[in-house]
């Protein structure tokens, strides 16, 4: 007789160990995020998931793990796809509407080229493992860590270098939350500043990590810079989906299965969710009250997840990445200033 083990999957009370312990984590995350030092800082519930995860992971957790491991893995895998879903409840195709085509084409431009830019200096010009290079690039060219999450089923990464990957999102997303709002003042004072508050709210959503951390730079000039910011990342969020299934095909190609055969395209399919989740909402057909229930309910599952990365990440895995993930990221970081306000000049230049 086959048993649930063999078949691959765990029965349910023996993930509640696990779920409940990553439950825990989120819970408390989610909690200090409301904190106003942490608000203020844009230290989002999942950065502090993923930090509180990654202590325990390293002390007490290897006497836990015989019995919470099973929920554990529950928690990295099938809620994070549930949570990828839900986080379309945050958008609506009407936030297209808002930034109009200059802001669409700003962002596609600044995704596609930081992701390409990611993918040749780590693979070509720094040497780094092609999975850590697409992971950096994925947080630095969509939405932070809910982007390397999302791409981690599509490009199989191992815990570590997905916790590399959020760890210079938290890095370089802290800086620009402070270099932004001291780039405009200084820009303004100066008088070569190309951009009035809108505008450079703009700027600030397409080129950013964290949504939080967009958040709180657009506040540090002004609320319609803030407003501006929003909206813009908040479109730049949704060509999350498209990018998963471009980035599937891309490593398709080329790829051989066994036997030789060219390697089967991997869907993720919680993309498509992800998108029909974004198009349900933009109907408006839920009271508002229950939207953010759900939106609430997504950033717990997303908080379980990155505890559950955390968990499973060892410091001496972090340690033996070496300086090349953090060297990339801070190229991204040159790029995504300085690449990415010339991109945003051109076309309202040409707009």
């Amino acid at each position: 007789m086959t048993t649930a083990s063999q078949k691959g999957t765990a029965p349910t009370h023996n993930r509640l160990p696990g779920l409940l312990l990553t439950a825990a984590i989120a819970g408390l995350s989610i909690w200090l995020a409301t904190l106003p030092w942490m608000q203020a800082h844009g230290i989002s519930a999942l950065t502090l998931a993923i930090v509180i995860g990654i202590a325990l992971g390293n002390t007490v957790y290897h006497s836990l793990a015989p019995h919470a491991a099973a929920g554990v893995g529950f928690s990295k895998a099938t809620l994070l796809r549930a949570g990828v879903i839900l986080y379309g409840l945050r958008l609506t195709l009407q936030d297209i509407g808002h930034v109009g085509s200059t802001g669409v084409l700003i962002d596609a431009l600044v995704l596609c080229s930081t992701f390409a830019l990611a993918w040749w200096l780590g693979t070509r010009v720094l040497g780094l493992d092609r999975n850590s290079s697409l992971l950096i690039g994925a947080g630095s060219s969509i939405c932070g860590a809910a982007a390397v999450m999302a791409a981690e089923p599509v490009v199989k990464g191992r815990a570590e270098q997905v916790a590399v990957a959020v760890a210079t999102v938290v890095v370089f997303g802290t800086v620009a939350m402070f270099l932004y709002p001291a780039l405009y003042q200084w820009g303004v004072s100066a008088g070569w500043m190309p951009f009035d508050e809108t505008a450079f709210g703009v700027f600030t959503g397409s080129t950013v990590h964290e949504v939080a951390q967009v958040v709180a730079a657009g506040r540090a000039i002004s609320q319609p810079a803030a407003d501006a910011a929003v909206i813009t990342k908040m479109v730049r969020v949704m060509m999350l989906a498209p990018f998963l299934v471009g980035l599937s095909a891309l490593l398709a190609r080329g790829e051989r299965g066994d036997g030789g055969q060219k390697a089967r395209i991997t869907i993720p399919w919680f993309a498509f969710g992800f998108i029909a989740m974004v198009a349900f909402n933009s109907l408006q057909l839920l009271p508002a009250s229950l939207v953010k229930v759900l939106v609430d309910l997504d950033t717990a599952l997303l908080a379980m997840a990155m505890a559950a990365l955390g968990l499973t990440t060892h410091v001496s895995a972090l340690r033996q990445a070496g300086t090349k993930p953090m060297l990339l990221a801070v190229l991204l970081f040159v790029w995504l200033l300085g690449g990415g306000l010339l991109i945003n000049m051109g076309v309202r230049a040409l707009m």
